[in-house]
């Protein structure tokens, strides 16, 4: 009978092996883990803000908000970018002028889809680059898709190695449940920042839109949400407090919007006597 038992035992075990297995390999994308691909994206995320706040410091003297959502140190952008980079080109870490190409083309595509998503959808313009060569609706041009391809060779090459060694790392200090846990929180709270920021931008973009007389696509209806949100005293009241001109400028310093005649606005121009940055480190003129 023991031995029976033994048996089932050894059994059992082999069935959860089995299925543990069979649990982590429909877990996957490309070979890599749904929990590491998420640990990436907010790695990233706080990676791509740093590189941005040190980029708007060099080129224009001052420390500015590069966020892309109202809360935390977090440019999506990035995370997104270095996600599918991964995902698609891990596989030629030694592969250089593929791993190059590869960048070129998934940076490209990833940059042109964000600024078409926030154009359709928030009716703003993150970047225009219109006035560069080789530009594809402003969206997208050859200099930046160079940046691309050479941000791959990093990547994948020499920068990400490090990472999953300080995930590794983050493994062999803590329970693999509580990193999923902190994951699961920082990815759910990121979700619901990506909906509050969406709500708020738009929010804040009808009110300069009608405040300011813009003349806007659709301009009628935005004056029409307008009466709609800011004749409600509550909600007037609650967007003003939690989602006022200068959290919204502070946040969002380069945030733009284009007239019906193609000329950009930005909405710091409309709003002279707030800061939209926090603090001048040296003198740059703004072109």
């Amino acid at each position: 009978m023991a031995e029976n038992i033994i048996e089932d035992e050894g059994k059992n075990k082999i069935k959860n092996v089995k299925k543990e297995a069979e649990t982590n390999k429909r877990a996957t994308i490309m070979g890599l883990s749904i929990w590491r691909i998420l640990a990436y994206f907010i790695i990233y995320s706080i990676v791509g803000y740093i590189i941005e706040t040190i980029f708007g410091i060099i080129t224009k003297g001052v420390w500015e908000s590069r966020q892309s959502f109202l809360y935390g140190p977090f440019c999506a952008i990035y995370g997104v970018g270095a996600v599918i980079m991964i995902i698609f080109l891990h596989g030629y870490s030694k592969k250089y002028t593929r791993l190059f190409l590869g960048g070129f083309i998934v940076g490209s595509i990833v940059e042109y889809l964000v600024s078409w998503i926030g154009e359709m959808i928030l009716g703003i313009k993150w970047w225009d680059y219109s006035n560069m060569p080789l530009n594809i609706n402003g969206r997208i041009c050859v200099y930046f898709s160079i940046f691309w391809g050479f941000l791959a060779l990093y990547l994948i090459g020499s920068f990400n190695p490090r990472i999953d060694r300080l995930i590794d790392w983050f493994k062999n200090k803590f329970s693999l449940k509580f990193l999923k846990i902190a994951t699961s929180a920082v990815t759910t709270f990121l979700l619901i920042d990506c909906i509050i920021t969406g709500i708020a931008l738009s929010f804040f973009l009808i009110r300069m839109v009608a405040k300011n007389d813009l003349n806007v696509n659709n301009k009628q209806a935005v004056i029409q949400k307008y009466d709609d949100i800011y004749n409600n005293e509550t909600l007037s009241k609650f967007v003003y407090k939690y989602w006022g001109d200068r959290k919204m400028i502070r946040t969002f310093p380069n945030l733009k919007v284009q007239d019906v005649d193609g000329n950009m606005i930005y909405m710091d121009s409309l709003l002279s006597d707030i800061q939209p940055y926090y603090y001048k480190i040296n003198i740059i003129n703004r072109k």
